[in-house]
């Protein structure tokens, strides 16, 4: 249905700086996206809901192949997964990196090529290794020693898995300590500094059941800045050069991850992807021309970056409260659909839609319906004086790591994802329903 889309403001353009670049004011203080009012979409799927936008995750999907034209580019499924997303993704000429069987069953399911297909993981179970080893997943990454003799054991006979070696090389970034995988202090990879990984890249060539096609590494999330991935890129060029000299062996692939940060509310520094991709090419060109090593074929794994500011999540205000100077405004979901503020202190910048409000700005603190003090989903923020139950409220640059994170807290049920596109409006992942949960409980 065609909408009357009013022109931006100046005003308009600055707070809408990190929503879809498809989103609208509208009259009367609503506001669209992907050509479809925000407010019908609540009302037709009901709220909270997830809104995607198509467009604008097959736009940055395109910018990521521009930037980085003799690259793989493997979007990271953790950030969020559904049929449909596998088949954006697979139509913009991406590869992609799972974390689990599920991810990778999911994916390969709904058509994406098993052999376009990266399996990450700190500890991989059996169902993890025994679906990538026969659907014929084209890379799984070794993140600890055990896993070596492991998925050589599970190839079949007369059989080969290309592997790589996940390196931490002691370069601290990110956006939070529980998100900086670069470090030793960490979960995630085999240390440059103990030797570690040169020990795991030794005993995957002593083994036929394996084929070494390169190193990978992962420095953190939400960075913003270039120079962590050129200063960990040049220690793992390093690697590579000393596994040349020891074994004979010039490794093809270099994985280097993703964690490009976006900014969630106007004026936050975001990564330039312009700049990280000639940087770093320059920085592999030249390093691998020192090293006297041929130049390897690059790869990285954009997740949020893709898909976190293509989202917009909705919900209802059930209650307001005023406690002192204190004002609570209570939502219909909270951290079951969007845990990462009690997680990672994550600040969004939430808008009221629907209707427009003459009432002067107030400082409130957005919180959810949960039975936890920690369940605020943004503290702080400006919202018109007036702010009533039934209001509409909409939080952008909510694709990423919101309802892939989502939990069964209280028996809320995870929400709807509906994507839209051209004007058009489609239920993508349906909500969750306490028959699902009873359908799960069969004690008696």
């Amino acid at each position: 249905m065609a909408i009357d889309v009013l022109p931006q403001t100046p005003a308009d353009g600055g707070e809408l700086s990190v929503w879809p670049a498809s989103a609208k004011p509208l009259p009367h203080g609503g506001l669209a996206v992907g050509g479809v009012s925000l407010t019908e979409i609540a009302e037709r799927f009901d709220t909270p809901v997830y809104v995607l936008d198509e467009g604008e995750v097959r736009g940055r999907c395109r910018t990521y192949r521009e930037v980085f034209p003799d690259a793989d580019v493997l979007y990271a499924a953790k950030a969020f997964l559904s049929r449909t997303m596998v088949r954006w993704v697979r139509e913009e000429g991406l590869g992609l990196d799972v974390c689990s069987a599920g991810e990778l069953e999911l994916a390969v399911t709904a058509g994406f090529p098993p052999e376009r297909i990266v399996l990450h993981g700190n500890a991989k179970s059996p169902r993890d290794l025994e679906s990538a080893l026969r659907l014929g997943v084209g890379r799984i990454v070794i993140d600890s020693p055990s896993e070596i003799a492991r998925i050589a054991a599970a190839v079949a006979p007369g059989g080969r898995q290309k592997v790589m070696v996940r390196v931490v090389p002691g370069v601290s970034a990110g956006g939070h300590d529980k998100i900086r995988t670069g470090t030793d202090d960490q979960k995630f990879g085999l240390s440059l500094t103990d030797g570690g990984a040169q020990h795991a890249v030794t005993r995957i060539l002593g083994l036929p059941q394996l084929e070494l096609t390169g190193l990978h590494c992962h420095i953190g999330s939400q960075i913003t800045e270039v120079k962590p991935y050129l200063v960990a890129l040049r220690r793992v060029i390093g690697l590579m050069a000393r596994i040349r000299d020891a074994h004979g062996v010039v490794l093809p692939e270099l994985d280097m991850g993703g964690g490009h940060g976006i900014a969630y509310r106007p004026g936050e520094p975001a990564l330039d992807l312009t700049s990280l991709a000639r940087r770093t090419r320059t920085e592999l060109v030249d390093g691998c021309a020192a090293a006297g090593l041929p130049v390897p074929r690059l790869a990285v794994e954009p997740g949020r970056a893709v898909v976190g500011p293509a989202g917009v999540a909705l919900y209802r205000v059930l209650t307001v409260k005023h406690t002192g100077e204190k004002v609570f405004v209570a939502v219909d979901g909270g951290m079951s659909d969007n845990p990462r503020p009690a997680l990672y202190g994550v600040r969004y910048a939430p808008r009221l839609v629907g209707r427009h409000s003459t009432a002067g700005p107030r400082t409130a603190t957005v919180v959810g319906r949960h039975c936890e003090a920690g369940d605020i989903l943004a503290s702080d923020v400006p919202l018109p004086g007036d702010i009533r139950p039934g209001d509409l409220l909409a939080v952008p640059v909510a694709g990423a790591y919101q309802l892939s994170m989502a939990s069964g807290y209280n028996l809320v049920g995870r929400p709807a994802v509906v994507a839209v596109h051209e004007d058009t409006a489609r239920l993508l992942v349906r909500r969750e329903t306490l028959a699902d949960h009873w359908s799960r409980d069969i004690g008696v």
